[in-house]
């Protein structure tokens, strides 16, 4: 029995003989495209945010041509196309304020052009699940490949990690520890090559979900962006790809339930960024997959951290790569029962099947299951009358100590307000004061920036005080580190509890029985909250006007309410 060719969805540009096809095929051919490669080719659009301004990004010029070669290799025709980069690094306010903007852009992008599957070239850490969103909204055949981490970074024999040495250091300058001229001195030193932070940030902690995900190609995670592996790993997804559209396996075909909650749990092995619980929420939207703070707080709390890399532990991605990477971490917990091994990835074989005969190079890096970095990692959901529907905290990065904390607030009511007040000699603060920040939430910044892991006052850090309770309706970069209490919500500039806190109001952490508690009566609460107004906001019109009117809080992933949901990839009408 002759099996049925599948109809490819770039036919309806440019297969036949008509007017409109004639116009879509020599249009295309001004760029010097043979007449066989319309004949049927799959056409792989390569979906790249290269850009100079995104510095982590800015070798995936090269990174796609190592697609296109496998795309052409397997039959393929491959069409690059650029959307929007939002780079951390450089992007004011934040590239958060801007990720649900690139899913459009790349939504759009792809359900309006000639595609039949896509590969996703990604590094800094919004583009791989704004990427991941738009591609989810569409459901074709997709891959994600993921730049790859720097270099370890080195100051005069020191490993040193992006992010993470940038908040130390800093703090040292403030303490008198470290000279400026020493500060400015570590700078080349921290980025020596291409690729995006090779700490375990969120760009790293992104890259090793596309992979426990199951689609991304194995060793997405680790690889350096310079390592030529990273080049090969680029030409295999090109082939693969090719091969996904011809058997029609769709992205939702491979993030399933089970695959999210794989990702959540290697999330708790690895120490990952509490950036990724909003990041998976939202793409898990997109598809119509039911995730929330409750699977994350139920699957990761019984998970080890076993992955001994910055900001949590000693080592870096470059480290992590030679010590068997990702696939090893899978290895290790898979034999704890927790993993569905049944998992499909893009490569055509089970998790199961590519974890289970790998090997732990260095248990320095990599920890045994029964030495763990941290006995209980994960995300730890916490709830109380200050967090009703969740805030976070990344144990892994945090002061045991301090996870089980009561003291009274000292309260900045606002970024602007936390820096002209921290270093006020006269500030009343000592190290068991809870440091509070409000209004830097998804509508209050508005974006949600990563300021929620405040440097302590200067006057506390030469007393060698190194870490304190803080919390926020913010988030924090995945490179920082120390007992910050994150996300919570809702936040301050939608009337949360979190905006009607004042200084000295006692705030009790438990995060073993996953509590924030404002010990502030029902009715002081209602009191207050009655005075309380909205803040004006910095900007109401444009873009920003949108995010304020439509973004959902970080509990719901901080996706637009209208962008929520599977739109499929039906092709639009004709133009001509």
């Amino acid at each position: 029995m002759t099996k049925k060719q599948r109809v490819l969805r770039s036919s309806a540009w440019f297969g036949g003989a008509g007017k409109n096809a004639f116009m879509h095929r020599s249009w295309m051919k001004n760029q010097g495209i043979p007449d066989d490669l319309f004949d049927g080719k799959p056409v792989i659009g390569i979906c790249n945010t290269f850009s100079e301004l995104t510095p982590c990004n800015a070798h995936l010029r090269g990174l796609a041509e190592h697609v296109r070669r496998g795309v052409y290799e397997a039959g393929g025709l491959p069409l690059e196309f650029p959307v929007m980069s939002t780079g951390e690094s450089n992007m004011r306010p934040t590239a958060m304020l801007f990720r649900n903007l690139a899913s459009m852009d790349v939504e759009e992008s792809i359900r309006g052009n000639p595609i039949d599957g896509v590969i996703l070239l990604v590094g800094c850490d919004k583009t791989t699940p704004a990427l991941m969103m738009g591609a989810a909204s569409c459901d074709l055949p997709t891959i994600v490949v993921s730049g790859g981490p720097m270099l370890n970074g080195d100051f005069r024999g020191q490993k040193i990690g992006s992010g993470t040495h940038v908040w130390k250091f800093y703090e040292d300058v403030k303490a008198g520890r470290m000279s400026v001229e020493d500060f400015l001195s570590a700078e080349q030193g921290q980025s020596r090559s291409a690729g995006s932070c090779m700490t375990m940030g969120t760009a790293s902690t992104m890259a090793s979900m596309v992979e426990a995900l199951g689609i991304g190609m194995p060793d997405n995670a680790a690889i350096p962006a310079v390592d030529a592996r990273r080049g090969v790993l680029a030409q295999l997804a090109g082939r693969r790809i090719v091969q996904l559209v011809n058997e029609d396996v769709r992205m939702s075909q491979i993030l399933t339930k089970r695959a999210f909650e794989n990702a959540i749990r290697v999330n708790g092995a690895i120490g990952g960024s509490t950036n990724a619980v909003i990041h998976l929420i939202a793409v898990a939207q997109r598809l119509g997959v039911d995730l929330s703070l409750d699977d994350w707080d139920r699957l990761g709390r019984d998970i080890p951290t076993i992955v001994d890399l910055m900001p949590s532990g000693r080592f870096l991605m470059e480290d992590f790569y030679y010590a068997g990477g990702l696939k090893a971490v899978m290895r290790a917990i898979s034999t704890t029962g927790t993993l569905h091994l049944d998992a499909m990835t893009v490569t055509g074989k089970t998790i199961g099947e590519l974890v289970g005969d790998v090997t732990n190079y260095n248990e320095e890096v990599i920890r045994p299951l029964n030495n763990p970095l941290t006995p209980q990692g994960g995300i730890a959901v916490l709830r109380g009358n200050l967090a009703p529907n969740g805030a976070v905290i990344k144990p892994s990065a945090a002061t045991p100590k301090l996870m089980q904390h009561r003291g009274p607030a000292v309260v900045f009511e606002n970024i602007e307000h936390y820096h002209a007040r921290v270093d006020d000699p006269a500030l009343d603060i000592t190290a068991d004061s809870v440091m509070v920040l409000k209004n830097c939430g998804p509508r209050g910044y508005p974006g949600m920036a990563e300021v929620g892991n405040m440097p302590l006052p200067q006057k506390l850090l030469k007393q060698g005080v190194s870490d304190m309770v803080r919390i926020s309706d913010a988030r924090m970069s995945g490179t920082a580190y120390g007992t910050v209490v994150l996300h919570t919500a809702p936040e301050a500039a939608v009337g949360g509890p979190l905006a009607l806190v004042r200084d000295g109001d006692w705030i009790e952490l438990d995060v073993a029985g996953r509590r924030l508690e404002l010990e502030v009566s029902h009715q002081q609460l209602a009191d207050r909250h009655k005075a309380w107004s909205p803040p004006q906001h910095a900007m109401t019109s444009g873009y920003q006007q949108l995010y304020v009117d439509h973004v959902l809080q970080a509990d719901r992933g901080c996706d637009f309410d209208f962008l929520v949901g599977q739109r499929g990839a039906a092709i639009p009408r004709q133009s001509h």
